[in-house]
């Protein structure tokens, strides 16, 4: 045991980090059709799989920038909202019609079901 695995082992963060590894594995079809089923699927054994991304899980930042620190999601989630919410910029607000405009109401359209279907509102562009 060296003094330099010694340190690593008492620094251990706080708020650990939960990390993952984003992947892009190549299948052939029947596989395909199976994990776009059930949303899973089993590899063979000792596949190399190309790793993409490394994050944590929790606070969505990279391995190379919070490795050895604690998880921010661990002790607060402003990281993932934009931050603190009292200092940052309100929404602006929408500026009023100019003098003399008329607003004309809209159709009433529907957005649900069959109708909205057949209308085209829901259906996917061809």
């Amino acid at each position: 045991m060296t003094v330099e695995s010694t340190a690593r082992s008492t620094d251990t963060p706080e708020h650990p980090h939960t990390w993952v590894v984003a992947a892009e594995i190549i299948v052939d079809e029947s596989v395909a059709r199976v994990a776009d089923f059930r949303g899973s699927f089993r590899t063979k054994t000792q596949q190399r799989i190309d790793a993409l991304d490394t994050y944590c899980r929790a606070c969505r930042r990279p391995y190379a920038a919070v490795v050895g620190g604690d998880c921010a999601a661990a002790i607060d989630n402003r990281h993932l909202i934009g931050g603190d919410q009292s200092v940052r910029a309100k929404r602006k607000t929408p500026a009023p019609p100019p003098a003399g405009a008329k607003i004309v109401p809209g159709g009433k359209f529907t957005r649900y079901g069959l109708k909205a279907y057949v209308s085209g509102v829901s259906r996917p562009p061809v």
